[in-house]
């Protein structure tokens, strides 16, 4: 079999096999989160949110709402090297971000079934 034959083949079964996943996949909610920063903003997204007295009044002083924490959750970095471990097994995470021209750091404990947003701060470039 000539070369270009076999190509023509590998071509043809990778473009069926690309069609087939397509149609199975349309309409789902599939996502590829494998990085541990995607996964761990992913988990504390699907989660309820709980918000504490001082993250209410930073948004209210600073004239922001709850947009600012999800679009936090979606584009932020997780800073690991801050992370704690809480009581009652929950993970107690730091997360920055540059919302509306600010740099925002955000306090999350993520617990099994809620997150909740301990507070938020403005971080000043060094």
């Amino acid at each position: 079999m000539k070369l270009i034959h076999r190509f023509a083949y590998y071509f043809g079964g990778f473009a069926i096999g690309i069609v087939i996943l397509i149609f199975f996949l349309s309409g789902k909610k599939t996502s590829c989160a494998y990085g541990p920063e995607a996964r761990t903003l992913k988990n504390i997204r699907n989660k309820a949110h709980v918000y504490s007295e001082e993250t209410l009044q930073f948004l209210k002083s600073e004239k922001l709402d709850t947009t600012v924490i999800s679009k936090m959750l979606l584009d932020g970095d997780v800073l690991f090297d801050e992370n704690t471990r809480g009581f009652d097994s929950c993970k107690i995470y730091n997360i920055e971000a540059k919302v509306l021209e600010e740099n925002l750091k955000m306090t999350v404990e993520n617990c099994e079934d809620t997150a909740t947003i301990k507070k938020i701060e403005r971080v000043f470039e060094k």
